[in-house]
């Protein structure tokens, strides 16, 4: 059963995926549905480094600028975020308010601004309790951060930028 916590990122939510403590997410995948053009759900798996919070109501996020992900959120605008984790299940519903801006130093690659217009958490039912999510989605191996694909999604999702 999920409940809306509103348009805005609370603080835990905003530490999350503010980069602040990207090392300790660094592993961690984040789902991001769109829309496609048949009406259907389409995912595709973000890592934490490719998302980051520019503020309580943005999200940035880095993808393939050749993607259908891309092209679905040219499209039709819309995507959903999925942050799955032992401490919490939240559904970060947005509008893509530009996007694809090019990247530099990553010529496959586009930068999405999103707006935040609903978070859903997820909470246990009632006949639920007892059980929760044990972990979250991973990947191995962690990129290093002094990789220049990562240092360039860092820099192209810095505060300020955009």
């Amino acid at each position: 059963m999920s409940r809306s916590l509103g348009p805005s990122l609370p603080a835990e939510l905003l530490a999350r995926l503010s980069e602040a403590d990207l090392p300790a997410h660094l592993a961690k995948a984040i789902p991001l549905i769109t829309l496609d053009a048949d009406g259907r759900p389409h995912p595709m798996l973000l890592s934490s480094l490719e998302v980051r919070a520019a503020d309580a109501r943005t999200i940035r996020i880095v993808i393939g600028a050749g993607s259908r992900s891309a092209r679905n959120l040219a499209e039709r605008g819309v995507a959903t975020l999925l942050l799955v984790e032992p401490e919490q299940t939240v559904y970060v519903k947005a509008r893509a308010r530009t996007g694809p801006a090019p990247v530099e130093d990553l010529p496959d690659c586009g930068i999405f601004v999103l707006g935040i217009e609903d978070i859903l958490e997820d909470r246990p039912a009632e006949w639920e309790r007892g059980l929760r999510i044990t972990d979250g989605l991973r990947y191995a191996p962690a990129p290093s951060l002094d990789e220049p694909r990562v240092r360039a999604i860092l820099k192209a999702l810095a505060p300020g930028r955009g």
